[in-house]
């Protein structure tokens, strides 16, 4: 009787594709949820390595060229009123502002510093914006997936119990395929939460270092304005 419950077992199909053609339709769409929320975590994942990378090198870049001596009007002049890279926008910002404070008679008027500030402190908070997006996909990812893996094994688990109740028969080639299938989507749960999880951390703290480099810069291009409205 072992000998051909094993057989049985042996018999039946446990790839990939065969434990999710047997499960309900409840399992079935469980798993199609967690396939595409592990699809969706990984191209905001890829996304933002790329967008963080090219946010890098263009403030080490723009880091260069503002230390390099070059009078801030020509470096302006260069870049445009709205140029590409996140450290000019700020830079821009910042000077665009410091233009609009003059008069026509080439005095100052009252509160630019404060104004100049603000400009800067809303591109900051736009750029930082941009950074951030789809992170809180990878948070709800990593935090809801396990919950709605658990759910579709539970409700596999119980429709195995139901089979074997309706067969009378506690055999391991009945109950062995339902159990399988139901596990499959805690797996699946798990196979999306894990990366997503991780990535987040490692995201959110290379945005966080990112928007205090601009952060730095802002204060420090603000301090060299407020030596000129001190002369």
């Amino acid at each position: 009787m072992e000998t051909e419950t094993l057989a049985l077992v042996q018999e039946i199909d446990f790839s990939l594709w065969a434990l999710f053609a047997r499960a309900t339709l409840t399992v079935k769409l469980v798993m199609i949820l967690l396939i595409a929320a592990s699809f969706w975590s990984w191209s905001i994942i890829f996304q933002k390595i790329i967008t963080y990378r090219t946010a890098r090198r263009e403030a080490a870049r723009f880091d260069r060229a503002f230390w390099s001596g070059e009078p801030l009007d020509q470096l302006f002049e260069q870049i445009g009123a709205d140029p590409s890279g996140q450290s000019e926008k700020i830079f821009a910002a910042g000077m665009t502002e410091w233009r609009r404070s003059h008069r026509d008679d080439g005095g100052l008027i009252a509160g630019a510093q404060a104004r100049i500030d603000r400009s800067m402190d809303v591109a900051i908070a736009k750029e930082a914006e941009g950074l951030q997006n789809g992170l809180p996909v990878l948070a709800t990812v990593g935090s809801t997936a396990p919950f709605v893996g658990l759910f579709g094994t539970v409700w596999g688990i119980m429709h195995a119990f139901i089979n074997i109740a309706e067969q009378q028969n506690t055999n391991l080639a009945v109950v062995a395929p339902g159990i399988a299938e139901a596990l499959l989507a805690t797996g699946l749960g798990l196979l999306a939460a894990i990366p997503a999880v991780i990535f987040y951390n490692k995201l959110s703290a290379d945005a966080d270092r990112i928007i205090a480099g601009y952060e730095a810069f802002a204060d420090e291009f603000s301090t060299i304005l407020s030596r000129q409205l001190d002369l």
